[in-house]
């Protein structure tokens, strides 16, 4: 299997990479107490230009298990306040030792400059890209599907909500579709765009809520709309999980949410810890598959 050198998008993963991190995530979650530990010391930063919780504190506490020596990076006492682009910054981090970047940035595909300087070696590990892409959280929902079914062929997964802006929907609709999956969308119809067509098939919650294994439900990200929907609609009734609609979901299914929760909105608040929602299984994945992310990428060290 090829090594795996930084970890930017999902469709640059192999089926094999995919499937071996499942693997090694789903070992370490069952197997916590031989977790490995680095035999020398490697510095790592983390660099979040935007806010977040599962996915900051999950690589921290996925590092320190690790052994990593973990540099919080604070952008609003950095030289970012002065002017110095993510670039300058990347290339300052690098020339002091720290091996590592774990990187949320609003900009998308922000990687792409840094990649193309020879004199930045530090590993990247893109930890959200504006609209584009969360390979990450994509890994971990994978590792949580396949805990649940033992496979991805012709399981039926629903994308539900906000599609155009969210990060989560669109590595999931790539590699889901490529794992064998079957793919819809659901939602407001002004959110789904054309390419996703290429993907799945757009659906009501209505028609599909009874024939889907994974219903996944999307956060509306009111901070990226520049349009935003008709303030008379009710979401939660109109695009939403209602008790109504879970009753309706059929036996062995499960719900999936990237988090946070915008609660009786994208979901009834009385359903977020209900029998098949998988919401904090998927944090408790979120740690150890990045605990599987970051042993890949250091495993010469290790």
């Amino acid at each position: 299997m090829k090594k795996i050198e930084n970890l930017l998008t999902i469709e640059e993963l192999s089926n094999e990479q995919i499937n071996h991190l499942i693997e090694k995530s789903i070992y370490f979650k069952n197997n916590k107490t031989i977790i490995p530990k680095l035999k020398k010391d490697i510095f790592i930063a983390n660099l979040f230009f935007e806010n977040s919780t599962r996915t900051h504190k999950s690589f921290e506490v996925a590092e320190k298990m690790l052994g990593f020596k973990s540099i919080e990076f604070q952008t609003e006492t950095s030289s970012i306040q002065k002017g110095e682009t993510l670039y300058d910054t990347v290339l300052t981090l690098g020339s002091i030792n720290i091996s590592g970047l774990v990187i949320r940035h609003p900009d998308k595909e922000y990687y792409k400059e840094l990649l193309q300087s020879k004199n930045i070696k530090s590993k990247i590990i893109n930890a959200g890209d504006g609209v584009g892409e969360h390979p990450t959280q994509s890994l971990l929902d994978l590792m949580t599907i396949y805990e649940n079914f033992k496979t991805f062929k012709e399981i039926k997964v629903a994308i539900c909500g906000d599609l155009k802006h969210s990060r989560v929907a669109h590595s999931n609709m790539k590699i889901l579709k490529r794992l064998g999956a079957k793919v819809y969308f659901a939602g407001p119809k002004e959110w789904f765009e054309n390419n996703y067509n290429d993907y799945g098939e757009y659906k009501t919650i209505d028609e599909i809520i009874n024939k889907v294994d994974v219903l996944m439900l999307l956060r509306v990200q009111n901070e990226r709309h520049t349009d935003r929907l008709n303030n008379s609609i009710n979401y939660l009734e109109e695009f939403g999980l209602n008790i109504s609609r879970y009753n309706r979901l059929k036996e062995g299914s499960i719900i999936m949410h990237p988090c946070p929760v915008n609660r009786n909105v994208e979901i009834e608040s009385s359903l977020i810890e209900s029998e098949k929602s998988k919401l904090l299984e998927q944090m408790t994945n979120g740690l150890y598959m990045r605990i599987a992310i970051l042993y890949e990428l250091f495993k010469d060290e290790f």
